[in-house]
This record gives C-alpha cells, sequence and structure tokens, in this order.
C-alpha cells in the first residue's frame, strides 16, 4: 500500500512525499499540480489520458481541473517516491503577481517539461527537508515551494509575460446554469445527486447539462463532486476537530470503510495516515473551488 513520508498543508495549498506502489483513479484537483520523482524508478502519469514521463530528467505538470490518474508499474519491486505539489493558484498570484493566470485552465502549455539543473537542487533540497527535518520554517517553506514552481515551469523567468499571454489564451466559457448546478454541489456534498434532477434544476436536458458542465469546468459533475469531497475531508483530516466516522457521514458514506477506499483511491494514502502525517502551517478555512 502507498504510504505518506511527510505532508505540508496551507495558504500555499499541499506538498506531499509520497511512496506510492498502487495506481490512483482519473481525477482533477483545483490546484495546479506538479509532480517531481524524488526517488525510486521511473513511472508515468496518465493526464487526458496520454501518458507522460516522470523521471530524473522530467516533471508532469496538470492544470486546474485537468483529468488525470498515476498509473503505477506493478513490475517493479521498488516503489516510486513522488514529491506532488497542489498549489492555490491565488496564494502563488499573490506572491508572484505575474503568475496570476496559474488557475488558467492552459496555464502549463504542456504536461511534461525537462527539469533544469536548478530545479532538480531545489526538489531534492525540498524532499530532504521532508523526509529528514522535524519541521521548516514557513518563510522557508513558502520561499522553497515558489522557487522551484517558477524553475519548473519558467526557467528563463519569461514568467513576466505571462500575465499578458493568458490574457490572449481562450478560457472556459462561463455559463450561470452551470453556475447554479456548482453551488448546489457545494452545499449537497454529503448526498448522492440525481443527475436528472439536478438537470432538470438548471433547465437543462441530462446530455446537455453534462456537455455544459464539461465545457465550463473540464471535467464532469461527478468528478467535481468528488474534489468537493476530497477538499472537504482533506480540510476536516487536517483540523484534527472531526473524527474521521463523522467525517464519513457529513460526506454521505454509509460506513467509513467506504470513505476510506474514495479517499485511498484519490490519494493513495488513508485518511488516518493523512491526519497522522500532516503539519498544518496556517488555518485557512475553506477554499472557495
Amino acid at each position: 500500500m502507498s504510504n505518506a513520508i511527510k505532508i505540508y498543508q496551507g495558504r500555499f495549498g499541499r506538498v506531499a512525499l509520497l511512496d506510492m506502489d498502487a495506481p490512483l483513479v482519473h481525477h482533477a484537483h483545483h490546484h495546479c499540480h506538479l509532480l517531481i520523482k524524488a526517488a525510486g524508478p521511473d513511472t508515468f502519469f496518465a493526464v487526458h489520458d496520454e501518458m507522460q514521463p516522470l523521471s530524473a530528467e522530467t516533471a508532469v505538470l496538470v492544470n486546474p481541473w485537468e483529468p488525470h490518474a498515476y498509473t503505477h508499474n506493478g513490475n517493479s519491486e521498488q516503489h516510486t517516491v513522488i514529491l506532488a505539489m497542489y498549489i492555490e493558484p491565488d496564494w502563488l498570484a499573490h506572491i508572484q503577481h505575474p503568475l496570476g493566470g496559474s488557475g488558467h485552465p492552459q496555464f502549463f502549455p504542456q504536461p511534461c517539461v525537462q527539469l533544469s539543473a536548478q530545479a532538480r537542487k531545489l526538489a531534492e533540497e525540498l524532499a530532504l527537508e521532508m523526509w529528514w527535518s522535524d519541521s521548516i520554517a514557513s518563510e522557508r517553506l513558502e520561499g522553497l515551494l515558489c522557487e522551484l514552481m517558477i524553475s519548473v515551469i519558467d526557467p528563463d523567468r519569461s514568467w513576466r509575460d505571462l500575465s499578458r499571454q493568458m490574457e490572449f489564451a481562450s478560457r472556459r466559457p462561463s455559463d450561470p446554469r452551470i453556475r447554479k448546478a456548482i453551488a448546489w454541489l457545494r452545499e449537497n456534498t454529503g448526498g448522492e445527486p440525481d443527475m436528472n434532477r439536478l438537470a432538470e434544476h438548471c433547465g437543462l436536458s441530462r446530455a446537455h447539462f453534462f456537455a455544459l458542465f464539461h465545457r465550463c469546468t473540464g471535467v464532469t459533475p461527478n468528478v467535481y463532486l468528488n474534489v468537493l469531497r476530497m477538499e472537504s475531508a482533506i480540510r476536516d483530516l487536517a483540523s484534527g476537530k472531526t473524527s474521521m466516522t463523522e467525517i464519513s457521514y457529513d460526506l454521505g458514506f454509509s460506513a467509513p470503510a467506504h470513505f476510506t477506499r474514495f479517499f485511498r483511491q484519490h490519494l493513495g494514502i488513508t485518511p488516518s495516515e493523512y491526519r497522522r502525517v500532516v503539519e498544518l502551517y496556517d488555518d485557512r478555512g475553506e477554499v472557495q473551488i
């Protein structure tokens, strides 16, 4: 079973050092998602069903709401240790204004990039801190994350022009009916919605509703709901104020075992392990997705 070596969670989002030995289902995040191999054999992530190599020389980049999955190599006796960053676009825009387009669905122009020597050095430094240090100062952690992000996505520092580029890039359409559906999903993470009724609630046929939802968000309503459930679970697990059983039932699972399976399929580890290893840097409250 996969396990987490360390997880940091704060206003920057999350960064996790994961020892992976099992696949992950197709899922999505509202974050900018960067994946770098820290140790072990090379592996692959599927981004939009296209295999992207994760090696000592390459990183995998996943845009917000871009469907992806981990395809574990079951033939290897060794595990791949992955440095996984889930960066909040608002945090990145705040610390580096030209990166304000990081929430854009086309912020990463390609899903796999070559790592520069500087990026490899920073990734190794962060992974070593997570592996061996009991804690890391918030300023140092955020500085490392920012420098690593920039060195991976734009080693030549041409990011100063990214905001202007984003203005001309195509954005997903926004539709009031889909915004209404998202608001409803956000208020009903504890149930299994009837998509036919939700479509009717938005004045659409089921087929038109699914097509329009995907066009506006890049994912299906079910995947979107799973993202909301995962973020709610992660927030409650990190706070330590709610029991695992309460979290399970609040999210609509009939038994804690079903919640555990759902969580592991999306993140690779169990909820109890997440709570055990996570280090919370600030209590941001709820992030609007």
